[in-house]
């Protein structure tokens, strides 16, 4: 891409973002919420989430689509790159307890071909995945943004 169309097309970002905390409305605390704000809870809820639960998601790593792109191309052909690769098909990906061992194989055996910058995001998603492991009701949400 030229520098004149990479202005107009900016890379896009990709986010791992980590459950921070849930939020389980109880029967007498909805009946004392505003109007506007249960307005905004019932909105959120009908998007996908259980009623009466809210998950309160905070980033834990960023990086650009294309970088994003060349640290997957490091992993084994397999589940695990199919599973990361899922987000460029879909724009978003969920990773559960059912994928921390998975994932953590892959990225822990590619290390040795990764550069430098890749190592530290492996190494920090590796950790966020010891998280979920010990904690299984955390899940990363994966995220495309674009620019």
């Amino acid at each position: 891409m030229t520098d004149r169309a990479a202005a107009y097309f900016p890379d896009p970002t990709v986010v791992f973002h980590i459950l921070n905390a849930k939020f389980v409305q109880q029967a007498d605390e909805e009946a004392a919420t505003p109007p506007a704000a249960r307005e905004v809870i019932y909105y959120s809820l009908a998007i996908g989430h259980h009623l009466g639960v809210i998950d309160c998601l905070k980033p834990c790593l960023s990086l650009s689509l294309s970088d994003y792109r060349a640290w997957i191309g490091q992993l084994a052909d397999g589940a695990a790159r199919r599973k990361l690769t899922g987000l460029l098909r879909f724009g978003e990906i969920t990773i559960d307890s059912s994928h921390t061992h998975l994932l953590a194989c892959a990225l822990d055996r590619a290390l040795p071909a990764m550069s430098a910058q890749q190592q530290a995001w492996s190494h920090s998603l590796i950790e966020t995945l010891r998280l979920i492991e010990n904690e299984p009701t955390i899940y990363l949400m994966v995220k495309r943004h674009n620019g």
